[in-house]
């Protein structure tokens, strides 16, 4: 066999055959390994012995994979890699697809949603996206509903047909059907097994190492309790192992979001990030921390388990968890004198994201021209005034961010802040509430940039730093932040005078192309460390 059968970006036959003889774990979620001989398809780290070359071929995503007829292998569980780098890099139509459906958007609005969301004929987007990864958007989708299907038959007491709803399938025989068909067993079997697991001793759904990858628990709650299917009327909490590729500086990155974090809407204490969520169907609360090597420990407490699938990819792109360290920091390494040590020292750092795009940017606006701490007072007024309430507080959180409708209709002069600044915050608002301009993750980055900009009241320190943290660019820069441009003055990379220094900082920042969020995030943290 041995064919490269849709070729991974930067990888040829031969590297991708070298990545799966050496079980290198980088490139787990990047390809996909598929065996002719056994009929089962594996991350590249799979423990097994490596088959002959003759029989192996390769894929883009695990759908594909499946679209060949290979069933997932059940010791490396490859449909529970970490997810591909590529998409977040990529800024175009197939890129922007695969982070919507990541999200769950076709799930819930079907390829025709999909297809408005990206502005182009469902017909175009189904060719593009199959004639690139050798599977459509609905076995895109189809791989994903049965990878959470799997975690919530193999981790929860609920009966199987809702769990078949849950995960986002239309029928209880659409659900047996692909379950089997993708992991070779039925639902039953996959519960049986997990109930042979635990009568034998092993702590299935634990944190210990008998765990398989991207396992999740039932935390607290009941089938009685979920929206969305009968009976339901209380949040459900499950804890989920998010994988990432090592390493990972989850100190910094608890670090950044503490010093941002509002209350009511989140806490950072005792190692854990604590906030609400404003999910499609619902409301939720995540806490996220360190789990065991290689994992995130990630706990959601859902109304409606029908938003599991977008919640456990919102916590991923807040935590950078889909980057590739190694890439980052060789290139970051191999730009010169200055970036370069600051990388090889932290080769963990990464670019926090955020949940909710529309939340992040208006946050943004609050924080313009003021200091960290004036923004996030500001952010507990507005929470007070116009968050909404969660039905069921849990500690200091209370609240979920004001939605982008009932900013845009509040009169700018009851607002906390400057009026022009009001304005352009309910402006934003407006412009969010409308549809107009969209920050979900398929957004068009460039097109979502030149809107933001003819906003009033809106800068490019402003747009950048959106299209960085709502928008997951890796190659967003803000040369003109007092951080940047603080911290290569103390660096010697730029002159005193600030004029110069920022242009000086744009022309640095291009040897850094295309990693320059990553540059930002290093030079803030080193000005932080050179200050304390």
């Amino acid at each position: 066999m041995s064919t490269n059968l849709t070729k991974p970006t930067g990888l040829d036959d031969e590297q991708q055959y070298q990545a799966a003889i050496s079980k290198d774990a980088r490139f787990d979620g990047v390809f996909f390994i598929a065996v002719s001989s056994t009929g089962i398809y594996c991350r590249p780290s799979c423990p097994a012995i490596t088959p002959k070359r003759e029989h192996m071929g390769y894929y883009r995503t695990a759908a594909a994979a499946q679209e060949a007829g290979y069933r997932a292998c059940k010791r490396c569980r490859p449909d529970a890699s970490p997810g591909s780098p590529e998409w977040n890099i990529r800024a175009d139509v197939v890129g922007r697809a695969m982070r919507l459906i990541a999200d769950g958007v076709v799930d819930r609005d079907g390829v025709s949603g999909l297809a408005d969301r990206l502005g182009y004929e469902q017909r175009q987007v189904r060719r593009l996206i199959t004639a690139e990864l050798g599977a459509g958007p609905l076995a895109i989708a189809r791989a994903q509903r049965a990878q959470t299907a799997r975690v919530l038959t193999e981790t929860t007491t609920l009966p199987l047909s809702e769990i078949a709803f849950a995960a986002g399938f239309t029928s209880i025989r659409q659900f047996n059907a692909t379950i089997l068909e993708v992991f070779a067993v039925t639902p039953t079997q996959l519960r049986e097994a997990r109930a042979r697991a635990a009568r034998g001793g092993r702590r299935v759904g634990s944190r210990g190492k008998a765990e398989p990858p991207g396992r999740a628990r039932l935390r607290r709650g009941s089938a009685a309790g979920l929206r969305g299917v009968p009976g339901g009327s209380s949040p459900l909490g499950i804890t989920v192992r998010l994988p990432y590729r090592a390493p990972i500086d989850t100190g910094r990155m608890l670090g950044f979001l503490a010093a941002r974090a509002i209350p009511g809407v989140e806490s950072v204490a005792d190692g854990r990030y604590r906030r609400t969520l404003l999910l499609p169907n619902g409301t939720g609360i995540l806490s996220v921390g360190d789990g065991e090597p290689g994992y995130i420990d990630c706990e959601l407490q859902l109304e409606d388990l029908r938003d599991l699938t977008a919640a456990v990819q919102r916590c991923r792109r807040l935590l950078d968890l889909d980057a590739d360290p190694s890439a980052v920091t060789a290139a970051l390494a191999a730009s010169g004198p200055v970036l370069g040590p600051l990388a090889l020292a932290h080769p963990g750092r990464r670019v926090p994201g955020h949940v909710d795009g529309s939340e992040l940017a208006l946050r943004a606006v609050l924080g313009q021209q003021v200091s960290v701490a004036a923004a996030r007072r500001l952010g507990a007024r507005l929470v007070a005034a116009y968050g909404k309430p969660l039905e069921r507080p849990e500690g200091t959180l209370t609240h979920c961010f004001p939605a982008a409708e009932t900013l845009a209709a509040a009169d700018p002069g009851t607002l906390p802040m400057p009026r022009s600044r009001a304005l352009a915050l309910t402006g934003l608002a407006g412009a969010l509430a409308s549809g107009d301009l969209s920050l979900d993750p398929g957004a068009d980055r460039d097109r979502a940039s030149a809107q933001l900009l003819a906003l009033p009241g809106i800068g490019p320190w402003t747009v950048g730093y959106i299209r960085m943290r709502a928008l997951s660019d890796p190659d967003a820069f803000l040369p003109g932040d007092v951080g940047v441009v603080e911290a290569l003055a103390r660096l010697g990379a730029v002159p005193p005078v600030r004029s110069q220094a920022v242009r000086a900082a744009a022309e640095l920042a291009e040897s850094w192309r295309p990693w320059r969020s990553y540059a930002v995030q290093h030079l803030w943290a080193y000005l932080e460390e050179s200050q304390s």
